[in-house]
C-alpha cells in the first residue's frame, strides 16, 4: 500500500535558550516540524507536568507555530541529552506507572494544542530497559489510537530520538533496541548522527559527525542509518540527526590540524560551539576553514584552537546521501538557535528534494 509519508524537515527548539531565541523568531519557511524540547516527568509519580515556565513558554510555542507560515507541527519532547534517566527506566518497569506516563502526555498534548509527542530518553542501561522501551511504545500508540477514535480528533504522532545506531555499546553493556516495537509503533525514529567525538578524548581532533570513516571506524553517520535500515526500520521511518554546533579541541602541535591530529584538550567554547559562534569565531581569528571529504565534514584550525563541525556543503551531502541513496523521510537539526542568519536550515531545506 502507499506510504503517506511527506519528508519531516524537523528542529528542536530548546526552550531553556528562550531569551536568547524566541518562539517567534522561528523561521518555519524550513521546517515542516519543530519539537518543544525538553519536559520531564515527575520521578515520584511519572506524570508529565509542565511547571513555570513551561505552561506560558509551550502555550506560546504551539500558537506560534500554528499561527506562522507556513504552519508547522509542533510537538512536545519528553526527557533530553542531560535529564534523569533512572526516572525513566523505572517507569517503563511496569505496566501500572507506563498507563499514567501515557495519559499524562495525551492529556498535556490536548491541553496545549500540540500535534505530538518525542521520547528522547539518552539512553537505556541495559536489555531489559530495552525491552520496556518496547513495551512502552506499543501501550503508547495503542492509546493514542483510542484517544483519537473517542474523540473524533486526528492521532497524536508518536517518535522517539535515539542512539546514532540500532545497537548501543557504552560503559561495556551491549544493548539494541525493539526495532520490531519501533517499527509497529512510531510514525518514525530520529538517530542522533552527531557526538562520535568529543571532550571524552582529548588525544586527537575528531569529526564528531561524520558521514564516513576512512579509517573504518563504526562511529559514522552512514553506518547509524545503515545499521537501523538493516534492523528492519523501514526507510520511510528514519529522519536523520544533523548538528548545529562544533566540537573543538586544542592541538598538540599547530603545523599537523587535521581531523585525528594529536591533540592536548578542549579547545574554544570548552570543546562545544554553536554554529553561529563558530563562524564568527572563525572571522575573528583568522581561522583556516577546511573542507573534508573522505568524511563529509568541514573542520577550522587557528594557532592551537581546533573546530570540526557540518558547514553548508557536508550538510548537503549528507541529505544526498540520506534521500538518494537511502531513501529516508527526512532530517532534524539540533537545534533552532544555533544557525547563522538561517544558512544552513535554508541550504538543508532546498537540497532536500520534494
Amino acid at each position: 500500500s502507499a506510504v503517506c509519508s511527506q519528508a519531516v524537515k524537523a528542529a528542536y527548539w530548546p526552550s531553556g535558550r528562550s531569551s536568547a531565541f524566541s518562539a517567534s523568531a522561528i523561521d518555519t519557511s524550513y521546517f515542516t516540524h519543530v519539537y518543544y524540547a525538553f519536559v520531564m516527568p515527575d520521578q515520584n509519580t511519572y506524570e508529565l507536568v509542565i511547571t513555570q515556565p513551561h505552561d506560558q513558554m509551550l502555550l506560546n510555542f504551539t500558537a506560534t507555530m500554528h499561527s506562522k507560515h507556513p504552519p508547522v507541527k509542533a510537538l512536545l519532547s519528553i526527557g533530553g541529552g542531560g535529564s534523569n534517566r533512572t526516572i525513566f527506566a523505572l517507569m517503563v518497569s511496569n505496566s501500572s506507572s507506563r498507563a499514567v506516563f501515557i495519559n499524562s502526555t495525551i492529556t498535556i498534548a490536548r491541553m496545549y494544542g500540540l500535534d505530538g509527542l518525542d521520547l528522547d530518553w539518552e539512553f537505556p542501561q541495559n536489555q531489559e530497559e530495552m525491552d520496556n522501551l518496547g513495551f512502552l511504545f506499543a501501550e503508547w500508540l495503542a492509546t493514542l489510537r483510542k484517544e483519537a477514535k473517542d474523540t473524533g480528533r486526528r492521532r497524536l504522532l508518536l517518535t522517539a530520538a535515539v542512539y546514532f545506531s540500532v545497537d548501543i555499546l557504552l560503559d561495556g553493556v551491549k544493548r539494541t533496541y525493539r526495532t520490531g516495537s519501533i517499527r509497529r509503533n512510531l510514525d518514525w525514529v530520529s538517530p542522533m548522527c552527531f557526538d562520535y567525538h568529543g571532550s571524552w578524548d582529548t588525544s586527537v581532533t575528531g569529526a564528531h559527525a561524520a558521514l564516513y570513516d576512512p579509517n573504518g571506524s563504526n562511529l559514522t553517520t552512514s553506518y547509524g542509518i545503515t545499521s537501523w535500515i538493516n534492523a528492519g526500520i523501514p526507510p520511510w521511518k528514519v529522519v536523520m540527526g544533523l548538528p548545529l554546533y562544533g566540537r573543538t579541541w586544542q592541538l598538540k602541535d599547530p603545523s599537523i590540524h587535521g581531523i585525528g591530529a594529536p591533540a592536548v584538550g578542549v579547545g574554544p567554547g570548552d570543546g562545544i560551539i554553536v554554529y553561529s559562534d563558530l563562524m564568527d569565531y572563525n572571522v575573528q581569528n583568522n581561522a583556516t576553514m577546511s573542507y573534508d571529504g573522505a568524511t563529509v565534514s568541514a573542520y577550522s584550525y587557528a594557532g592551537t584552537s581546533w573546530i570540526g563541525y557540518d558547514d553548508a556543503t557536508s550538510i548537503i551531502g549528507k541529505i544526498k546521501y540520506g534521500q538518494r541513496e537511502k531513501n529516508i523521510r527526512g532530517y532534524f537539526f539540533w537545534a533552532l538557535g544555533f544557525d547563522k542568519e538561517w544558512t544552513i536550515s535554508k541550504q538543508a531545506s532546498d537540497a532536500w528534494v520534494n
